[in-house]
């Protein structure tokens, strides 16, 4: 005699139990606090940009000094994200490989533009860079110029974006399986295929994530850069001056629109960066 089991109702084979209790009490929140401080603001914006009008909306996109100002803070941003990038990584592996006198002295410090104030970094960038400072002296004779330059620029914005970098991909170097480096050794690997084949993929994802911080601090940075930049309209103007000259004027919808125009090829990179992470991740879980 066989007993029949009752069959399974339908919603169960889809409606699984939750491992953490109150999903959707959680859900509701976080929704509520991402929208009255992101999604609210931001749909403000591009109300405030959306009443200027389609003829002023292009008039300011085509305008040559916002162009100027766009391609600076954008080609800064990427050039100074690099740059921390590489010099990041470095710094973050000789905090977490090697043991030197006055190592915690210098790992505090890479904390320093994150408690700095960005004027008084400026300042001070534009203090030592200026033609008659400690390195502006020294680069005079090259007729190298950094402050009131592009040059300036890049340099407040590495100055920035630097910790991005290091504190993001220091804990994924403390974390990483140096047996593995030492099997690749053992297996005859040279030490520069052991960096590139065995080391870099485990770090790739969190690098990428720190260009991204350090790219996205630094396309809106403001405090630490006008006071190196000069602020020379088509040359060393960025677009963040562009939209504080605007509110001044009095033309906030003309400054809604520059903000509009930053935050839509922001995101578009950012996103764009953010899948290249993606797929390096679901291809490094395939190795």
């Amino acid at each position: 005699m066989t007993l029949a089991l009752p069959a399974a109702s339908s919603s169960s084979s889809w409606r699984q139990p939750s491992i953490l209790p109150g999903f959707g009490l959680s859900l509701g929140i976080t929704i509520s606090a991402l929208s009255l401080v992101v999604l609210i603001p931001l749909a403000a914006l591009f109300l405030k940009a959306a009443s200027a009008g389609p003829a002023d909306i292009w008039a300011i996109i085509a305008s040559p000094r916002t162009q100027a100002a766009l391609r600076l803070s954008f080609g800064a941003a990427a050039f100074s994200a690099i740059v921390n990038a590489i010099f990041g990584l470095i710094i973050a592996w000789v905090l977490v490989r090697y043991r030197f006198p006055g190592r915690r002295l210098l790992d505090a410090a890479v904390d320093l533009p994150f408690a700095l104030p960005t004027a008084v970094a400026g300042i001070s960038l534009a203090a030592i860079y200026a033609p008659n400072g400690w390195i502006g002296s020294l680069l005079a004779p090259f007729d190298i110029k950094v402050a009131y330059t592009p040059l300036g620029v890049m340099v407040a914005l590495i100055f920035i974006g630097l910790p991005f970098v290091v504190r993001t991909v220091q804990p994924v170097l403390e974390e990483a399986d140096i047996e593995t480096e030492e099997a690749a050794a053992l297996l005859g690997a040279s030490r520069l295929r052991t960096i590139f084949r065995v080391i870099l993929p485990g770090i790739v994802p969190a690098l990428l994530t720190g260009f991204v911080l350090a790219f996205a601090r630094a396309v809106g940075e403001y405090g630490s850069v006008i006071f190196i930049a000069g602020n020379v309209p088509m040359v060393s103007e960025i677009a963040p001056l562009l939209i504080v000259i605007r509110l001044e004027q009095f033309d906030y919808a003309g400054a809604s629109v520059v903000a509009m125009i930053m935050l839509i090829v922001s995101f578009s990179l950012i996103l764009a960066i953010n899948a290249i992470q993606a797929w390096s991740r679901g291809r490094l879980g395939h190795v």
